[in-house]
């Protein structure tokens, strides 16, 4: 996984079913293409003035972090995916992006084939096995 697939939101790209589908393949919200989804296009996190005015890299470094958005994200990807944007945006902060990238490929790595496993389908999209529960 590369660091810079990481959004200022905290949402790892590199897991993302739009990141890792073969057709209309989204390169993350960070990424300038000629070809962007409607869901980064419009994304109110990435658009946020706050963030852009003062060019903030993450919304950690906001003085309204967390927001609503941020909140309604992370409970959203919290109840249906099992990851937490807040808690990688904390990582990030207390610990850096290197841990943060190095817990993101231990937990969204297939423990079956090595292929990466899509937060939204809950199963690897190399070989198709769902993802363990943690325990």
């Amino acid at each position: 996984m590369m660091v810079n697939l990481i959004g200022p939101c905290g949402m790892n790209c590199g897991i993302c079913m739009a990141f890792l589908r073969k057709k209309n393949k989204c390169n993350g919200c960070r990424a300038m293409n000629d070809w962007n989804p409607k869901t980064i296009v419009e994304c109110r996190i990435k658009n946020c003035q706050l963030l852009k005015e003062n060019g903030y890299e993450y919304c950690t470094s906001c003085e309204e972090y967390p927001c609503k958005l941020i909140k309604h994200m992370d409970k959203r990807y919290r109840t249906r995916y099992g990851m937490s944007t807040i808690e990688n945006l904390e990582t990030i902060q207390s610990k850096g992006l290197t841990v943060l990238e190095a817990e993101q490929k231990e937990k969204w790595t297939c423990k079956e084939c090595g292929g990466v496993i899509n937060v939204h389908k809950g199963a690897c999209s190399s070989c198709g096995k769902p993802r363990q529960s943690e325990e």
